[in-house]
């Protein structure tokens, strides 16, 4: 069953969070709360993350791809504007440089295209793979996949990477997300986006070139707090040519979640001029 969340009227949004190992559809909830007085907005659940049971997949790029196509076609229709953060970014650039029309507008936050792993290693590497069959494997997957998302781990890689308050994941907030990352079957796509295997391209260039490709005008929004390695490739593609660019003075790369009203502000301006 697909998670869906939609409320307002107007011309429709389509909201798509972030792939990790704590995103779901829920990440959007501040920004869709913002944006439904101008707005009919929908936001979904990636296949393989969200709350739900998921099932023992071997998720693939192709796979979210045929999803999000399959959501434009047949759930939410033709949106006047897609706001897509983080990896979902890569996705929805690919989609609109295969089909022209997807969209009215896109609005990409804190974009990223290559998965942690990678990103620290400065590519990729054969025993990412190794690491993500480890944790496929019945049992012993369960537990190293356990491990790697205790409360500590989580509290040290969000403050690091994800939010600029390193208190700001506590008390009911804490709790959602162990909900997203203690759902059955968590681990599957999980261990597919930390190992880079949902990455969508395999080079900055691939990154920016989708960028190029897709005739929709697009806006870009990050924060000057975001990691410098992930903060390199946002910095990249406000080069190119139509990409609008606010790079707002605090954030990471849950900047939407973590200040919804200066980025649901700036959403909201551009999807209505």
């Amino acid at each position: 069953m697909l998670g869906l969340d939609e409320a307002g009227d107007g011309a429709p949004v389509l909201l798509l969070p972030a792939l990790s190992s704590i995103s779901t559809r829920g990440e959007m909830r501040p920004l869709m709360e913002r944006l439904v007085s101008q707005f009919r907005v929908v936001a979904i659940d990636w296949p393989g993350f969200g709350t739900r049971p998921r099932p023992n997949v071997r998720w693939t790029p192709d796979a979210l791809s045929t999803f999000l196509q399959h959501v434009l076609e047949q759930v939410v229709g033709r949106p006047h504007g897609i706001v897509a953060a983080g990896h979902a970014a890569s996705y929805v650039l690919d989609c609109a440089s295969r089909r022209s029309g997807i969209t009215d507008r896109l609005v990409l936050i804190a974009p990223t295209w290559r998965g942690p792993l990678p990103t620290v290693a400065g590519g990729d590497r054969p025993f990412f793979a190794k690491i993500r069959s480890a944790i496929e494997m019945p049992a012993i997957g369960s537990l190293l996949y356990r491990l790697n998302v205790n409360s500590f781990v989580v509290g040290k890689m969000v403050a690091g990477h994800v939010y600029s308050d390193p208190t700001w994941l506590r008390g009911e907030r804490l709790i959602e997300k162990r909900q997203v990352m203690d759902a059955p079957g968590a681990r599957f796509a999980s261990a597919a986006f930390v190992t880079g295997a949902l990455d969508r391209v395999s080079s900055r260039a691939d990154f920016l070139a989708l960028a190029a490709r897709a005739a929709v005008p697009i806006f870009l929004i990050y924060g000057a707090e975001t990691p410098s390695r992930s903060r390199a490739e946002m910095d990249a593609l406000t080069a190119v040519p139509g990409v609008r660019t606010e790079r707002l003075p605090r954030g990471k790369l849950s900047v939407h979640e973590e200040f919804p009203d200066e980025v649901a502000s700036l959403v909201g301006s551009f999807l209505s001029n």
